[in-house]
C-alpha cells in the first residue's frame, strides 16, 4: 500500500519492488520445494523380519508393512475413524452380518504402475490359508468362511470364504458375525501381486528389491537385515497428491539414550520413548504418551521338563509385584496386567464395561504363596539349586524387566541362580519358533478390540504359542467362543482367561505405554491404542 501512494520517480521504485516481490516469491517456493524435499526421520526399536504381509508375526514387520501396504480400508488422519483404502467406500454387511460386497477404487495400483483388482485380494486370502505357505499369525483370518478347513488341508484353496465378483469388487463370506471385521479389513487385508509373489518364491518379503507394494510409499534399501532403510512416496498411489512427505528414513534405535540424543540433534523428528525415558520428558511439550493394545509375558517351555512345572509358573507369578514394575522399574504410565486381556481391548457387549474391569486382578502378588510354590517346584524337580534362563530382547526396556525379575526371583527363592540371555529381536523369535528357550520375556500386540487375539497365544495348536502348553478345558472355552457371537461368546472368553490365569498358562506381566517425542516442525503424526503413526499423513510445518 505505501508503495502505491508514492509519485511517478516511486513507480520504478514500485517496478523495483515488483521485481524485489517476484524474487521474493521465487525464494519462498523454493524454500516450499525444499521444506517438501525434506527427509523424516523416525526409528524402530527392533529390526523387521519380513515385509510379507502373510508371514509377519512382530510388531516392526507390522510397522514397516503398514507404511508401504494399503488394505480394504484405512484408518483417517487422525487414526481413529475406518475409511475406505483401496476400497470406494466401508460397506455394510449383508446376509446376517457375514457378508461383506466391496467395491474397489478403479484408480489403486501397484508400484509398477498396474492396476490392485479383486483377485489380488482373493490371492493374498489363499496364500495365508495354504499349508505350503506356513503363516505362523492367522487369527485375523479365522472367521473367514472355511479357513481352518482350508489351511488344514481339507478343502482346496477355491473353497475359501472370499471371491472376485468382477475386476473391482471382491465379496467375503465369513463363518459367523465378526463386529471388528472393520479394523481387519485395514490392518491385515492387504492385496498380494500374484506374479511377483511367484517370481521370488519363499523369498518374497526379504528385501525392498523382492516385494510389490501399493501403498502411500515404497520400500527402499531394506535388505532384510538392515538397521536402516527408506519409506519413498510412491507417485502411482492413488492419493499420492495428498502425501506430503517424499522421503522418511527408518533407524533402528535400540538404546534409549541414544534416541533421546538423536531426536535433540534433530537427527530424529520421532523417538518412541518407554519406561524412564517417558518419566524424565514428562514436561516436554514435544512428549505424547498413551497406552497400547499390548501385554508382555513370560512363557515358560512346556518341552523343557526343568520349567515345565505349574508350580514354577505359580511362583514367578506370585512373586513378581507388577505395580513395581510399572511404577519403579518403568514409570512410563504402563499399567500392571490384572489378567491376559489389556484393558480397553474389548468391552461387554450389553453394558459396554471394559472386560478387563470386569474380570479383575487374577495375578496379585504374593511373596509367601510364591515361596510354597517354589519348594513344591524344588521338591519336584529333586534340587536344592536350580539355575534358570531368561530370554529377552536386547533393548532398553527388556533389559530392565529382565533385571528386576532376576533380582526379586533370586532374592525370594532359595537355590535360584537365573541368567539373562539378551538377544536381538529376529533372534529372540527364532529361538522361540525352534523351541531354544526356558523362560522368555514377550509381548504381542493386537490391532482390533478382540479378547480371543491375546487368548489364542496359549491356545494348543496355535504357531506363535511358543510355551507348547495345553489345557483342554481351556481350548474348550476358546472353541465355544470360535463358534459363538455376542454375550455368549463374550462370555466364553471370560472363561477362558480366569482358566489360563487359575493355571498361569501364561503369566501377564504389564499392558505397556509408550511415549512418542514428535518434532514440532511435523504435523499430521497420531496415535491411538491400536496404531501407530501413518506418515503419509504427515506434513512439514
Amino acid at each position: 500500500m505505501k508503495v502505491k501512494s508514492r509519485s511517478i520517480k516511486g513507480g520504478v521504485i514500485l517496478l523495483g519492488g515488483v521485481v524485489l516481490l517476484l524474487a521474493g516469491c521465487g525464494k519462498q517456493d523454493q524454500g516450499k520445494a525444499a521444506t517438501q524435499n525434506k527427509t523424516l526421520n523416525v526409528m524402530l526399536p527392533s529390526e523387521p523380519m519380513t515385509a510379507d504381509p502373510n508371514k509377519s508375526t512382530d510388531t516392526n514387520s507390522s510397522s514397516m508393512i503398514r507404511q508401504v501396504m494399503e488394505g480394504l480400508y484405512a484408518f483417517d488422519q487422525n487414526n481413529q475413524k475406518i475409511v475406505p483404502g483401496v476400497a470406494t467406500k466401508v460397506v455394510k454387511p449383508t446376509n446376517d452380518g457375514k457378508r461383506y460386497t466391496i467395491p474397489l477404487k478403479h484408480d489403486a495400483k501397484w508400484a509398477d504402475g498396474t492396476p490392485v483388482t479383486a483377485q489380488d485380494f482373493v490371492y493374498a486370502f489363499r496364500r495365508i490359508a495354504d499349508p505350503k505357505t506356513n503363516a505362523q499369525n492367522v487369527s485375523a483370518y479365522e472367521n473367514v468362511q472355511n479357513f481352518t478347513a482350508v489351511q488344514s488341508g481339507k478343502l482346496p484353496g477355491s473353497r475359501l470364504g472370499i471371491k472376485a465378483l468382477d475386476k473391482h469388487t471382491v465379496q467375503i463370506n465369513l463363518a459367523r458375525k465378526t463386529p471388528w471385521f472393520n479394523y481387519l479389513a485395514a490392518i491385515a487385508f492387504y492385496p498380494l501381486q500374484k506374479a511377483t509373489v511367484e517370481k521370488y518364491g519363499s523369498k518374497y518379503g526379504t528385501s525392498s528389491a523382492k516385494v510389490m507394494t501399493n501403498g502411500a510409499y515404497r520400500l527402499k534399501n531394506w535388505n532384510g537385515t538392515s538397521t536402516s532403510w527408506n519409506y519413498v512416496k510412491d507417485p502411482n498411489y492413488w492419493g499420492a497428491k495428498k502425501v506430503k512427505i517424499k522421503n522418511i528414513k527408518v533407524k533402528v534405535t535400540k538404546e534409549q539414550n541414544t534416541a533421546v540424543n538423536l531426536f535433540k540433534t534433530n537427527k530424529l523428528q520421532e523417538a518412541t520413548l518407554t519406561g524412564q525415558y517417558v518419566k524424565g520428558n514428562a514436561n516436554n511439550p514435544q512428549m505424547r504418551k498413551h497406552l497400547l493394545n499390548r501385554m508382555n509375558y513370560l512363557y515358560f517351555n512346556a518341552k523343557d521338563q526343568s520349567v515345565a512345572s505349574e508350580d514354577l509358573r505359580q511362583a514367578f507369578s506370585y512373586v513378581i509385584n507388577r505395580k513395581t514394575i510399572t511404577k519403579n522399574v518403568l514409570g512410563d504410565g504402563s499399567e500392571p496386567a490384572l489378567s491376559m486381556i489389556p484393558r480397553g481391548n474389548q468391552k461387554e457387549p450389553v453394558t459396554g464395561k471394559d472386560m478387563a474391569a470386569e474380570i479383575g486382578n487374577l495375578v496379585p502378588t504374593d511373596v509367601k504363596q510364591a515361596k510354597v510354590y517354589w519348594n513344591k517346584y524344588l521338591k519336584e524337580q529333586g534340587k536344592k539349586n536350580v539355575t534358570l534362563d531368561l530370554m529377552i530382547d536386547d533393548t532398553d526396556e527388556d533389559k530392565h524387566i529382565g533385571d528386576y525379575i532376576q533380582s526379586v526371583a533370586e532374592k525370594d527363592f532359595k537355590g535360584l541362580n537365573v541368567t539373562v540371555t539378551s538377544l536381538p529381536h529376529a533372534q529372540h523369535i527364532n529361538r522361540e519358533f525352534a523351541n531354544k528357550f526356558q523362560i522368555s520375556l514377550l509381548g504381542w500386540t493386537s490391532d482390533w478390540g478382540d479378547a480371543a487375539d491375546f487368548l489364542n497365544l496359549a491356545a494348543g495348536g496355535n504357531t506363535v504359542n511358543f510355551s507348547n502348553w495345553t489345557d483342554q478345558k481351556y481350548d474348550s472355552d476358546l472353541t465355544k467362543a470360535q463358534q459363538t457371537d455376542g454375550q455368549a461368546r463374550y462370555q466364553a472368553l471370560k472363561s477362558a482367561d480366569q482358566r489360563l490365569m487359575e493355571v498361569k498358562g501364561v503369566v501377564p506381566l504389564y499392558q505397556p505405554a509408550e511415549g512418542k517425542l514428535a518434532a514440532k516442525g511435523v504435523g499430521g503424526l497420531k496415535y491411538s491404542l491400536f496404531n501407530g503413526a501413518q506418515y503419509k499423513n504427515a506434513y512439514w510445518k
